[in-house]
């Protein structure tokens, strides 16, 4: 009785400070009330996707989340918006005038607001907006149409925005200042003005500076249609920011005479600042460059925590050279054009159901779609200025490619002085289609994946359930022979080529290279020599003419592997199941139930067209 009694008290003195540390911890781990954990987000597989790490924070972004039950204040044509930003109290909303323009270069104040009072700056047409989580086009700024664009399918043309313009060189119109916090911009058009000028960015903080919890939502933000814009959002230095319903179009940079090499709607370059959570999910995104970039520049910090979903990432073919209706700038100078999704640096980053379309080469790059390359790219040497330069945990699930040059560049490779990076590991890449690849006329390799491999090893690379149409090379690799890529696979993918070249070839090096003289060695001999540990199997090959490993199909076309065309409202060609009277199919396609997951070989169409259904 009595080592009961004692038990008790002590239980009863540690109790409330047990408490009072859980209270502590739970304070410190939790980002805030607009952020939620992995079981709160859209996933349903856990916290990693095969070998990679999902996001750790997905931002909560709907206005539920985000109150600001203060004042209403109306700030008219001709009023100094400033002024207003200026006076706003946490949980405020400035109503600007829809349809007035307001010039200048705007800075928004760290009001030291928290996650239950929020800064609201919106048209005043709010409730002529579309609803809360369907995207904006620019239609709501009276504009039906862009040349070289997507319909709009506009159900009414009026201007309910009101717009944000800069009349300046460098950058603007909006900067946040240091600490800003807690602003959500609804229903604007944020543009510039002052032709000729080259803009660095329409959104950014300055140098070293830090601003946190901001939402971009259903914004037109646009550069004009002949001038360097580089891009919508700079996010150094931002963190918690989301980026979602908008509208982001005429970001480039003019080849050969401009004062800008590469442009994109949304980027962290890097520093020294803390990036990320970041959400981008539901957005047209058009830039010239990459339309999407983490990473570039010297460092000391990664960007960590990136969802980007439902997104349109897209290059109007006008900007290429030789398209009917071709636009460049001003002198007739194309706009230098690169990759649509590039990370340089980022950690456990989600993409998913996105379409990407459009990329070619011709400058620096040969259009490819997905660029996963770890470097400082600035000139300087990575040891000293990027310490953590890193490309890892990587999710890239449900999307779909069309008309690009090339379709994935894998690599570690040295900066231009010479650098080595953290790495480059941990890549889940399952359920993509990529389709309409080309090799001539878009300076492309027209190849589906292009492993370079130099320094540090690559490393933990799984690839499956992945359907692609190319006109040459499945693989290129470049990658010491005195070393080997450890745990690559390549499975349950149907894989097309119209055999204008070897499906495997060398990317350079001479005879360091693993994959030297790849007709003498062999696919298999390649596979040995290049890799540890690697699972290369229960894939459906067809028109190569070299012999894969065993344990794959092959077919010399796509009829004779049973692809049969799609049928009214689906996207790719699909399986024959079975004998099929009114299709193409003569019989059940032999990868129907024959992947190493007891499903069909090739990507989920059906689970595609769902991801990414109402991207367009």
């Amino acid at each position: 009785m009595k080592t009961i009694l004692r038990l008790g008290m002590r239980v009863s003195v540690f109790l409330p400070v047990l408490l009072l540390l859980l209270l502590l911890r739970a304070t410190v781990l939790s980002p805030s009330i607009s952020a939620s954990s992995n079981q709160q987000s859209p996933d349903k597989q856990g916290q990693f996707d095969g070998p990679a790490e999902l996001p750790r924070v997905f931002l909560k972004t709907s206005l539920a989340d985000t109150p600001a039950g203060g004042h209403i204040q109306a700030v008219k044509r001709g009023d100094n918006l400033q002024q207003s930003l200026e006076k706003a109290h946490c949980g405020d909303t400035l109503e600007l005038e829809a349809g007035a323009t307001f010039s200048g270069d705007f800075e928004f104040p760290n009001k030291e607001c928290d996650d239950l009072h929020w800064i609201v700056v919106r048209t005043s047409a709010n409730e002529s907006l579309p609803s809360e989580g369907t995207r904006l086009t620019p239609c709501y700024a009276g504009v039906a149409s862009l040349p070289g664009r997507p319909d709009f399918h506009c159900s009414s043309v009026r201007n309910v925005m009101a717009k944000i313009e800069f009349d300046g060189k460098g950058t603007g119109p909006l900067r946040f200042a240091a600490g800003a916090n807690h602003y959500r911009l609804i229903g604007l058009e944020i543009t510039r003005g002052n032709p000729g000028a080259t803009i660095a960015a329409l959104a950014c903080t300055k140098a070293e500076d830090t601003a946190n919890h901001l939402i971009f939502d259903r914004v037109w933000m646009h550069g004009t249609a002949q001038d360097e814009t580089t891009r919508g959002i700079a996010l150094r230095g931002m963190t918690f920011v989301a980026v979602v319903d908008s509208f982001f179009s005429d970001f480039h940079c003019i080849a050969g005479v401009g004062a800008c090499t590469d442009s994109q709607t949304v980027s962290n370059g890097g520093y020294s600042t803390p990036g990320g959570p970041y959400k981008i999910v539901n957005n047209f995104l058009e830039a010239a460059g990459e339309n999407i970039l983490f990473g570039g520049s010297p460092a000391t910090q990664v960007p960590a925590d990136i969802e980007i979903r439902h997104n349109h990432l897209f290059k109007p073919m006008i900007w290429k050279r030789g398209e009917p209706g071709f636009v460049g700038g001003p002198d007739g100078h194309p706009f230098i054009v690169k990759n649509n999704f590039e990370l340089k640096s980022g950690q456990r980053v989600l993409l998913e159901g996105n379409l990407l379309e459009n990329s070619w080469g011709g400058f620096t790059q040969t259009g490819f779609a997905i660029v996963l390359t770890p470097k400082n790219q600035t000139g300087r040497n990575n040891t000293n200025v990027c310490p953590v330069c890193q490309v890892s945990d990587v999710t890239i699930r449900y999307n779909r490619i069309t008309n690009v040059g090339s379709v994935m560049d894998i690599g570690n490779i040295r900066s231009d002085a010479g650098g080595v990076s953290s790495g480059g590991e941990r890549y889940s890449i399952h359920d993509l289609v990529a389709e309409n690849v080309h090799t001539k006329d878009y300076q492309g390799f027209g190849l589906f994946l292009l492993l370079l491999a130099v320094a540090p090893p690559l490393h933990d690379v799984q690839i499956s359930h992945v359907t692609v149409f190319v006109p040459g090379p499945f693989l290129s690799i470049l990658h010491p022979s005195q070393d080997r890529i450890a745990n690559f696979s390549l499975t349950d993918s149907i894989l097309v080529t119209a055999a204008e070249r070897p499906s495997l070839l060398s990317a350079g090096g001479g005879p360091q290279n693993c994959a030297h003289q790849p007709q003498a060695q062999g696919v298999a001999g390649v596979v040995e020599h290049c890799f540890a540990n690697a699972k290369i199997t229960h894939n459906l090959i067809i028109g190569s003419r070299e012999g894969w490993p065993k344990g794959n199909l092959d077919a010399s076309s796509p009829q004779a592997a049973g692809l049969a065309s799609p049928r009214p409202g689906q996207t790719g060609l699909r399986l024959c199941q079975a004998k099929d009277e009114k299709s193409s199919c003569k019989k059940a396609s032999p990868a129907v139930g024959a992947a190493t997951d007891g499903k069909d070989i090739g990507a989920d169409m059906d689970a595609i067209e769902k991801a990414t259904s109402g991207v367009i």
